[in-house]
């Protein structure tokens, strides 16, 4: 059985492990470049492993509430206020995920059969649109189960 706790140490590496990825393919372009070799489809590779990294930092910055905030103001708000103002900043943070998602599947949808790769590497365009609406996805449940669990004031 998976626990809560391995998920989140997972895709803690993976995404830690992306990045990682993503500075050693950029590094050996900018040295490569130097030498003489170009590398090319470098940037191609590093935007589909920050794309990935970046995913995660979202999902897990949701699920440990740890999306940054205006402390200047919540400070000054009572209990009550404060609350509202966290429900509210959930609520409004899942409608624009949810705006983006329909946008995002309205592409997928779309272009599923346009066998759209990248021009250098060939990266398939498809896999990336599944990973970010997979996010997203799992990014909008944590909030509504969120705005469900968390008292309005």
């Amino acid at each position: 059985m998976l626990k809560p706790g391995m998920l989140k140490t997972g895709l803690i590496w993976v995404g830690g492990v992306a990045l990682l990825l993503a500075t050693g393919i950029d590094s050996l372009a900018i040295v490569c470049r130097y030498l003489g070799f170009p590398v090319t489809g470098s940037i191609e590779m590093m935007q589909a492993v920050v794309l990935v990294s970046g995913v995660i930092a979202l999902v897990m910055s949701t699920w440990e509430d740890s999306h940054a905030r205006v402390h200047l103001l919540l400070d000054r708000l009572g209990p009550g206020g404060k609350a509202l103002a966290h429900w509210l900043s959930d609520l409004t943070t899942l409608l624009f995920l949810a705006a983006l998602l329909a946008g995002s599947v309205w592409l997928a949808l779309d272009l599923w059969n346009g066998f759209e790769r990248s021009e250098l590497v060939g990266v398939p365009w498809s896999v990336l649109r599944l990973v970010v609406n997979g996010g997203l996805i799992l990014t909008i449940v944590l909030l509504a189960i969120r705005l469900v669990r968390r008292p309005e004031a």
